[in-house]
């Protein structure tokens, strides 16, 4: 039997992956003992691998196809296919940010003036090139880890660091200078591996089942019944994907409605509803949309 081998992250976005697979419909279960996670489809190998280094090992073609940061793939130059930009992270769907990070009271106010100065970073490569492509000569280091910290006690003057929010650098007593670059988890696929047409079918299939469930979770599917004499008005404020399902009940004087809406639109527009005449409301979570 023919295996497409799979690359997932490990680490911080691992569990937020796991969840999306089993949304998608691949139910995956790691194990504290290896690296090799068990999924409920023979024809895939899961192997667990830090987001840096999927794109070198998918470029190598020891995985056909992995799930990493558009940073590292654009820190390690490495020569994939980017199948798709599947928008999620570690605790939400919103992009993470890799920042200019400098104490408060810091005289850096902008990118120009780090010329001369010493910057730590996991994101070496990146960041050189940044600097590089702008002119600026500063010293790029990297570093193991606690890399605000190095700017808290001046190791540093400052620190190119990743966030979603910015809480935690604010907690520092730090200060974003400005955003160097807004990263997605990316499914990236292996060239040769797309040759192939079983394993550039199989990509095909993850891909499309990934996308539909991150699509899904931003709508909601409401059922609601509607008077006759009603039905009118309710749909000139009732959004859809392209048009409500109307069906009429036993009684009459009553239709059944559904329709998908975006999930954050919800908490408005069912108090509207009420008062065009809606009842037995009810809202759906959705597993896909395709």
């Amino acid at each position: 039997m023919q295996q497409l081998k799979l690359g997932l992250p490990k680490g911080s976005l691992e569990a937020a992956t796991l969840a999306l697979f089993a949304q998608a419909g691949w139910v995956i279960n790691p194990s504290s003992r290896n690296y090799f996670p068990a999924v409920d489809d023979p024809e895939l190998r899961c192997a667990l691998v830090r987001a840096q280094e999927m794109a070198a090992y998918v470029a190598g073609g020891t995985l056909d196809l992995g799930l990493t940061g558009l940073d590292w793939i654009l820190e390690t130059q490495s020569d994939v296919v980017e199948i798709g930009d599947l928008e999620y992270s570690k605790t939400s769907d919103q992009p993470c940010r890799w920042v200019l990070v400098v104490p408060k009271d810091s005289p850096i106010e902008t990118i120009e003036d780090l010329r001369g100065k010493r910057i730590a970073t996991e994101l070496v490569g990146f960041t050189s090139r940044y600097l590089a492509e702008r002119g600026i000569e500063a010293q790029v280091e990297f570093s193991w880890g606690a890399t605000e910290a190095k700017v808290v006690e001046g190791l540093v003057d400052a620190a190119v660091e990743i966030t979603e929010t910015g809480s935690t650098i604010r907690a520092h007593g730090l200060r974003i200078v400005c955003d160097l670059l807004h990263t997605h988890t990316r499914l990236i696929a292996n060239r040769q591996a797309l040759g192939d047409p079983w394993k550039a079918a199989k990509i095909e299939q993850i891909s499309l089942l990934l996308q539909a469930a991150l699509k899904a979770r931003q709508k909601v599917m409401l059922k609601m019944n509607v008077p006759a004499n009603r039905l009118d008005h309710l749909m000139g404020i009732l959004p859809s994907l392209h048009a409500p399902t109307v069906n009429p009940l036993y009684d009459p004087e009553w239709y059944a409605v559904e329709t998908v809406v975006d999930k954050g639109r919800v908490r408005d527009l069912i108090p509207r509803l009420v008062a065009a005449g809606a009842e037995g409301i009810l809202e759906y979570t959705l597993q896909k949309i395709v």
